[in-house]
């Protein structure tokens, strides 16, 4: 049976432009956390009134004397919304047509696609609502959520699709699952702490979560200091279990964005919460998400390869 054109030309295109376009579609995830905190930090939050034109009858800013940055930048970051649209069509057409990959696989590749679209449903519920704070930190956790699918994707596309084996022990695999619930729960606080504080998204609007902010960033650090506990606990024992390779690299490189993002989270509540460092600071948040999915992925793969040995204190107690 003959092939159909289009899936003859995805076929040939697929070993070439398959991999840059889901590393292309992580990078614009990233971009995207980036772009979407400057329209917030700058007051831009409603510089487009509408949605999904930027004005009534109007798809772009008006020009005018009397205009603000504000409309540029809430405009711009619209546009870079529908790049990364464009994107993650690439990505479903490229990866759900490969038919020698498993369906979990390709169901994978219409998450990006699935989720961008109902990002673009919830920010326009943002602007009608007026930026309310709820939808607004559901916003940042679908976009947290799409860079975790995204960075499994990436890895998940060079690898094949044999069973996979751990390459960590029963106890540390156990700690990894903590690590990412804990994850889960910083970049949840984060959200609230930034719902609480100054930056609420418009110069006018200043809906925000109904908590001390104070009080929150100090829960919220407790967050992260559990995390660089369970993650420092499992460093050391991948340490003793002398893991090296892939694994080791992803960890430590976990541990430096941990300890960077950490620092700057600090550094901007006794600062005042400078603008630049907020905006950093979320895109340490984006790469810590990338790094812990990137840590996860590492500690399992699909060869067939001998499990890390546990620390001494597991291998007495399963004599």
């Amino acid at each position: 049976m003959r092939l159909s054109p289009v899936l003859d030309t995805l076929d040939r295109l697929r070993p070439r432009w398959g991999r840059p376009v889901v590393v292309a579609n992580l990078v614009a995830q990233i971009g995207i956390i980036v772009t979407g905190g400057a329209v917030r930090l700058t007051g831009s939050g409603l510089g487009c009134s509408d949605w999904p034109t930027c004005e009534p009858g109007h798809f772009t800013p008006e020009f005018h004397a009397a205009m603000s940055i504000n409309p540029l930048i809430e405009f711009g970051n619209r546009t870079l919304t529908g790049v990364l649209l464009v994107i993650a069509i690439l990505v479903a057409l490229l990866v759900t047509s490969d038919r020698s990959r498993v369906r979990s696989f390709r169901l994978l590749g219409l998450a990006p696609l699935a989720l961008v679209l109902t990002q673009a449903v919830v920010g326009g519920v943002i602007v009608l609502l007026d930026l309310n704070p709820g939808f607004v930190g559901v916003h940042l956790l679908i976009s947290m959520t799409l860079v975790s699918l995204s960075t499994w994707l990436m890895f998940r596309y060079g690898e094949g699709d044999g069973p996979t084996t751990s390459l960590v022990d029963p106890t540390t695999r156990r700690l990894v699952r903590v690590l990412v619930v804990l994850a889960a729960v910083v970049l949840t606080l984060g959200v609230v702490v930034t719902g609480a504080g100054p930056h609420s998204g418009d110069e006018n609007v200043g809906y925000r979560f109904a908590v001390d902010p104070w009080l929150m960033a100090k829960v919220h650090a407790a967050s992260v200091w559990a995390f660089l506990a369970v993650l420092a606990v499992i460093v050391v024992r991948l340490r003793r279990a002398r893991a090296d390779g892939r694994l080791w690299r992803a960890a430590v490189l976990l541990v430096v964005v941990t300890l960077a993002q950490g620092a700057i989270g600090y550094v901007q509540l006794y600062t005042g919460l400078p603008i630049a460092l907020v905006n950093l600071h979320m895109l340490g948040a984006a790469l810590l998400t990338a790094g812990v999915f990137s840590f996860l992925f590492a500690t399992r793969t699909r060869a067939v390869v001998p499990v890390l040995r546990a620390p001494v204190a597991d291998a007495a107690r399963s004599a």
